[in-house]
């Protein structure tokens, strides 16, 4: 039998997520999941691939808006739910351009300020509607400020796999995920085609492509070798390393950890399997790819 046995919120993308034991899913996703982003000069998001202290900034969702607090020195700043001080803008996630709103004045300041670099702060209104790729998802499925898809599933089976292999165990967190589940075999989330959770169905569109974040440490922000090496060895197919399920939805309501989830077809397409891989047989450069010394 498979459980839900972790849920994961993420309000402010790239800033560390919240554990909860109920969510409801929305349109776009889990409630307030990556509703808020922050941005350059240019208008395109920030990431910890390029300031990993952001790890240092903690999300609460409180009655009215989300508080942040930084992990060390507990600055804290309020942000209101609704909160906007413009218009529509275009801002960018990789290739994609999509709508929202400049939060504060007051927002910027302080993100600049912790943050130790220019930066604003934005939020998508429900009436944006940013399409996921239609060459992997329904034309109809939208995401908020996610890299590409509203959700993200990883099997408790495949991290204790990796972790097997790893000299230190590495914690959920790492992957970013918003559902993980018990039960199963290693790596069985990459053949789901269809499955249900609390009556909502979910489908399986794209192996997750891991980048350089997966090496961050979620709580000091340093920059790691693994799991990113180890991974290369058993988990990589064309030059990338895959870890976890990106996944759309039909449907809304709440899930709540304890939830079984229910199996209803499978994928069979090649692109959902990885060959089983040695690390002598690992075809990934990582040092290339990734910009960190394989030893």
């Amino acid at each position: 039998m498979l459980k839900v046995s972790q849920l994961f919120v993420y309000p402010v993308k790239s800033l560390p997520g919240i554990a909860v034991n109920q969510t409801t899913v929305t349109e776009k996703g889990f409630e307030h999941d990556r509703r808020w982003m922050l941005v350059d000069k240019n208008n395109r998001f920030l990431s910890q691939r390029e300031a990993p202290q952001m790890t240092q900034l903690l999300v609460d969702i409180e009655d009215k808006g989300l508080r942040i607090t930084h992990r060390i020195n507990e600055q804290s700043i309020t942000i209101p739910f609704g909160s906007s001080l413009s218009g529509p803008e275009e801002f960018t996630v990789w290739d994609d351009t999509c709508m929202g709103e400049y939060v504060s004045d007051e927002a910027d300041k302080w993100f600049t300020k912790v943050l130790g670099l220019n930066c604003r702060l934005v939020y998508m209104p429900d009436d944006s509607k940013r399409k996921v790729d239609p060459d992997y998802a329904p034309e109809n499925a939208v995401t908020s400020f996610s890299d590409a898809y509203p959700f993200l599933i990883i099997g408790q089976s495949s991290l204790d796999d990796l972790n097997s292999r790893l000299l230190e165990s590495l914690p959920i967190d790492r992957f970013r995920p918003n559902i993980v589940f018990t039960g199963g075999e290693p790596f069985e989330e990459d053949l789901m085609k269809s499955f249900k959770i609390a009556g909502i169905n979910f489908y399986g569109v794209k192996l997750c492509a891991r980048c350089i974040i997966i090496n961050i440490d979620q709580n000091t922000g340093s920059k790691e070798k693994e799991p990113i090496k180890t991974l290369a060895s058993y988990r990589s197919k064309n030059n990338k390393i895959y870890f976890g399920q990106n996944l759309v939805h039909e449907g809304s309501g709440k899930i709540t950890v304890g939830d079984e989830l229910h199996v209803t077809s499978l994928n069979k397409e090649e692109r959902f399997t990885i060959p089983n891989r040695t690390e002598k047989s690992a075809t990934i450069d990582i040092e290339k790819t990734f910009g960190i010394i394989a030893e």
